[in-house]
C-alpha cells in the first residue's frame, strides 16, 4: 500500500491506492470533481478509510487540498493498522503451559498435580479437561476448573477404573491462555496405590483379636472386586524401648496368640494385592491384654485321617473336663464383618469327656477349614483354642473303588470301576481327579499285570478261553501335588467264555463225531458178528448126538473140556459102542482142534466134522441094531 505521483495536464497530483478491500456503505457519487464532502468509505481490517480522489483543479488553492488529503490518508492508515496489532498482544503466547503434570491415585482419591508456569505473574488459574474411550470430545474435568493452586481433586468423576482416560491442563489469566499440556492415557486401576487399612483391636488374656477393614472408602469402586483378595502384613511389638518387632501375615478377622497377660502391645498393618501392589502402613495401634483366665484353652489341636473318618485330638492338663469343637470355612476370614455366628458345631464332638473325637469324613467337602476347641468344667469356660487350619484335600483319605467284571464274546473281560457303595464316602473321591492302578492276573498263576487307567470302563483282550482271571484296583490322585492313594479293593474273579477258536474246534468235533458214527456202527457190527460166530456158532451137532444132550447148555461142544466130554460119555450103557464112540470122538476131537486152530487163522470153520459126525451117526445105529 502507498501512493505514487503522476502528472496530469501539467498539474502534479497525488493519489492513495489501497489494496482491494470489501466496500462498506458507499456514499453518493460526488457532484463535482472538487467535492470531497461525502467521500466513499471502504472497510480496512476494522478501520474506515475515506476514498482519496485525484485533484484535477487548477494551481489556485489546489496544493493545500492535496496536502490535507495526504496527511488524512496517512493518519487513517495508522489508525486502521492499530487493531491488527492488538490481538497479537492479547494472545496466549505470553503464558507457558504447566510442567511436571502428574496423576496421583490412592484408593478412591484422584489428584492432579503440576508445577506453575509463571510464578512471577499474578491472577493465573488452571483448568483441566478429560477424554474417555469411544468419545473424541474433551469434557471439563470436575473439581479442576479455574483453580488457583497447583493441584486439584477429581474424585467425584465416575470413571471405569479399568479403561484408559486422557487428561490435559493449561494456565489461564484473564483472556490469555497457555497451550494445553497433555497427560498420557492411563488406566486408573493400574496407577492406583493402596492406602492404609483401618484396624480395630480387642484384647484377651493371651491374645489380641484383630479386625481389619480393607483400604478405600466404603462403597468405593477402586477395590470393589478385590476387597477379599487383600493379604495383610502385621508388625507387632511390646510397648517398650527394647521390644522385638515380629512380622505376621494375618486374615482380616484374626487372632494373635502366645502373648503375655496384662501387657501392652502395639502394632501396625499394611495391605498387599498380589502380584505387585503393596500399600502403606496404618497408624500405630496399642492395646493391653487382660488378666489371665482361670481355665486355659486346649492346646496342640490336630486332626488325623483314619480310614473313612477324621480323628480330632488336642492336649489338656486338667481332668474331669468337657470339650466342644467348632469349624468354619476359612474364606469367611477374608470377608469383612463379624463372622462369630458362622462357626458350626462339629458333629460327634459336642460335650465329649475325652481329648479326642471322631468326625465323619463327609463332614468336610473340598476346601480349607478352621477348627477350634473349648474346655469347660461346668461353671467356667475357657477361651477358644488357637484355630487349627485344616485342608480337606490334603488330609482326606481316598476310599477303594468297587469293581465289576464280566466276560465278552471275544475271549475278553470287561472291567467296570465305580464309586464306593457307601453314600457317605461318595463325595470324598469326587473331590479329586482320579486314576486307577489295576492289577490283573490269572487265577492259577502268580504273574501279575499292572496298568494305570483313567477310564472307568476298559477291557482286557486276548485271554485264554474258559480260564478264571482276577482283578483288583486302587484309586490314585492324578495331580501329584496331593499324592494320595487308597488301599486296594477286594479281588474280583471271572471265567472267560469259549472264544471263536473253541467254537471252531467244537464244530469240527461235532462233525467228526457225526462222521464217525457210521464207522463205529460198522465196527461194532463186525465185532458182534465175530463174537456171535465164535461163541454162538450157527452150525449144530448131529441129531444123533443131540439126543444124548438134553440140557441146552450142553449142546455146544466147544464149551466143554475133553475131560467133561469123557465123563459124559459114561452115560451110554452099551460099552461096545462107547469104545467106538470114544475113538471116534477122539479122532474127531483132534480133527476139531486142528480145524479150530485153522479157523482161528482163517476165520472159517471146516465142515469135515459135520460129515464125519454124519457118518458116525449112520454107523452108530447099525452097531446098535446088531
Amino acid at each position: 500500500m502507498g501512493g505514487h505521483w503522476r502528472e496530469k495536464g501539467g498539474v502534479r497530483s497525488t493519489a492513495y491506492c489501497p489494496p482491494p478491500l470489501e466496500k462498506r456503505a458507499p456514499g453518493p457519487p460526488p457532484s463535482s470533481p472538487e467535492s470531497t464532502s461525502a467521500p466513499d468509505s471502504v472497510a480496512l481490517r476494522g478501520g474506515v478509510l475515506p476514498e482519496v480522489t485525484e485533484d484535477v483543479t487548477g494551481p489556485a488553492g489546489g496544493g493545500q487540498r492535496r496536502m490535507f488529503s495526504l496527511l488524512g490518508a496517512t493518519t487513517l492508515m495508522l489508525v486502521a493498522g492499530a487493531p491488527w496489532t492488538l490481538p497479537a498482544a492479547a494472545g496466549g503466547t505470553n503464558l507457558k503451559s504447566p510442567e511436571n503434570v502428574e496423576v496421583h491415585i490412592i484408593d478412591d482419591t484422584f489428584t492432579l498435580r503440576w508445577d506453575g508456569s509463571d510464578p512471577a505473574g499474578g491472577n493465573v488459574t488452571f483448568s483441566a479437561d478429560y477424554q474417555v474411550p469411544r468419545n473424541d470430545t474433551w469434557l471439563k474435568l470436575p473439581g479442576c476448573q479455574s483453580v488457583t493452586s497447583t493441584k486439584c481433586n477429581f474424585s467425584s468423576l465416575k470413571l471405569n477404573v479399568y479403561e484408559k482416560v486422557k487428561l490435559r491442563v493449561r494456565a489461564e489469566r484473564g483472556n490469555e491462555t497457555s497451550p494445553w499440556h497433555n497427560v498420557d492415557a492411563f488406566a486408573p486401576f493400574e496407577k492406583a496405590q493402596i492406602g492404609p487399612p483401618k484396624v480395630h483391636l480387642e484384647a484377651e488374656d493371651k491374645a489380641i483379636k484383630i479386625n481389619i477393614s480393607p483400604p478405600g472408602a466404603k462403597g468405593g469402586v477402586m477395590w470393589a472386586l478385590d476387597s477379599s483378595s487383600f493379604t495383610y502384613s502385621l508388625e507387632i511389638w511390646k510397648n517398650s524401648s527394647s521390644a522385638e518387632i515380629k512380622t505376621k501375615t494375618v486374615y482380616p478377622r484374626d487372632k494373635i496368640y502366645k502373648l503375655s497377660p496384662e501387657t501392652t502391645y502395639c502394632l501396625k498393618v499394611k495391605a498387599r494385592l498380589l502380584p505387585r501392589k503393596i500399600g502403606a502402613y496404618s497408624p500405630v495401634y496399642c492395646i493391653k491384654t487382660t488378666v489371665e483366665n482361670k481355665l486355659p484353652p486346649p492346646e496342640n489341636v490336630r486332626i488325623d485321617a483314619v480310614n473313612d473318618i477324621y480323628v480330632l485330638k488336642w492336649d489338656y492338663a486338667s481332668e474331669n473336663m468337657t470339650f466342644q469343637a467348632q469349624w468354619l470355612h476359612a474364606y469367611f476370614k477374608k470377608i469383612p464383618g463379624n463372622n462369630s455366628g458362622k462357626w458350626k458345631q462339629m458333629p460327634g464332638c459336642e460335650n465329649v469327656k475325652t481329648t479326642q473325637c471322631a468326625i465323619p469324613q463327609n463332614t468336610f467337602q473340598k476346601g480349607i477349614y478352621l477348627i477350634r476347641v473349648q474346655a469347660s468344667d461346668g461353671n467356667t469356660t475357657s477361651v477358644w483354642s488357637k484355630e487349627k487350619r485344616f485342608d480337606a484335600q490334603l488330609q482326606s483319605v481316598l476310599v477303594p473303588p468297587t469293581i465289576n467284571m464280566k466276560p465278552t464274546n471275544e475271549v475278553s473281560l470287561r472291567v467296570f470301576i465305580g464309586a464306593p457303595e457307601e453314600s457317605e464316602n461318595k463325595s470324598v473321591n469326587q473331590h479329586y481327579s482320579l486314576i486307577y492302578e489295576v492289577v490283573f492276573w490269572e487265577n492259577t498263576s502268580n504273574a501279575e499285570r499292572k496298568t494305570l487307567e483313567k477310564r472307568t470302563d476298559f477291557t482286557f483282550p486276548n485271554l485264554k478261553p474258559l480260564t478264571v482271571y482276577c482283578v483288583k484296583a486302587r484309586a490314585l490322585t492324578e495331580n501329584e501335588r496331593w499324592n494320595k492313594s487308597s488301599v486296594f479293593s477286594d479281588p474280583v474273579c471271572e471265567k472267560t467264555i469259549p472264544g471263536s477258536t473253541s467254537k471252531t474246534w467244537l464244530i469240527a468235533g461235532i462233525c467228526a463225531a457225526l462222521l464217525s458214527i457210521p464207522v463205529v456202527t460198522y465196527v461194532l457190527k463186525l465185532f458182534l458178528r465175530c463174537v456171535r460166530y465164535v461163541f454162538f456158532p450157527s452150525s449144530k451137532p448131529p441129531s444123533t448126538i443131540d439126543e444124548y444132550f438134553s440140557e441146552p447148555p450142553l449142546r455146544n461142544l466147544l464149551l466143554f473140556t475133553s475131560e467133561e466130554q469123557t465123563e459124559r460119555c459114561f452115560i451110554i450103557e452099551n460099552t461096545n459102542i462107547i469104545t467106538t464112540v470114544e475113538e471116534t470122538e477122539q479122532i474127531g476131537e483132534d480133527h476139531k482142534k486142528y480145524n479150530s486152530q485153522t479157523s482161528q487163522d482163517s476165520g472159517n470153520y471146516s465142515n469135515e466134522d459135520d460129515s464125519n459126525d454124519s457118518k458116525s451117526g449112520e454107523d452108530f445105529p447099525q452097531q446098535e441094531a446088531e
